[in-house]
């Protein structure tokens, strides 16, 4: 089965940002705003194939995105020519996750987590004792591109202890450094940071 025939779960533009009432470019840190949008995906998911997913804006994809923390700094991953998505390929990125599966028996919240897990274990070597704390950030959206105009980004931040070790497990595909996040909002680095990640630096530092 390819990546596009993938059974994800997404939910209807329309209930998401209550027509449009709620609709927003960037990071929305909100707490009310957060809940009810949360609140509408939890009560209208649905599942559909990822490749029509992906051509029909009448639905967003709820993508966890998180960023991995420790004190001032960032893990930061750069996603190499042997990786996945061509657009993507030397881009820099803060935010690890992806797109959700449906679990039978768990309800919304629960299927959030074990995607969350399942996205950073898939991805990252991370000692359970260096775990800190998830918390919320906010929600991501930007409608300026085909690619954003399809998902809504589940931001939150996994604080890590100060002494802690981070490795990527796809070597081949990514690889990965800690940067303070002040260091990230000079143009250099700035400007080859995905839009998503762009959005999350300027909440960051």
């Amino acid at each position: 089965m390819g990546k596009m025939d993938e059974i994800i779960l997404v939910a209807p533009r329309t209930r998401v940002f209550q027509n449009e009432t709620l609709a927003f470019n960037g990071v929305n840190s909100e707490e009310k705003t957060i809940n009810t949008i949360m609140k509408e995906i939890e009560e209208h998911f649905k599942q559909m194939r990822r490749g029509d997913a992906e051509e029909n804006p009448d639905f967003k994809q709820p993508i966890p995105y998180v960023v991995i923390k420790r004190e001032d700094e960032v893990y930061v991953y750069e996603r190499l020519q042997g990786g996945g998505e061509t657009r993507l390929h030397h881009k820099l990125s803060l935010g690890f996750g992806g797109h959700m599966n449906f679990i039978e028996g768990k309800n919304f919240a629960e299927i959030l987590k074990e995607n969350t897990d399942r996205e950073l274990d898939e991805e990252l070597s991370i000692q359970e004792e260096d775990k800190l704390e998830m918390k919320t950030l906010g929600l991501i959206n930007d409608d300026d591109n085909s690619v954003g105009r399809v998902h809504i980004g589940l931001l939150s931040a996994l604080e890590l202890s100060p002494s802690a070790h981070v490795e990527v497990k796809e070597t081949d595909q990514i690889s990965g450094k800690w940067m303070k996040a002040s260091d990230l909002k000079k143009p250099e680095y700035f400007d080859r940071l995905e839009t998503w990640s762009q959005f999350v630096v300027n909440i960051l530092a």
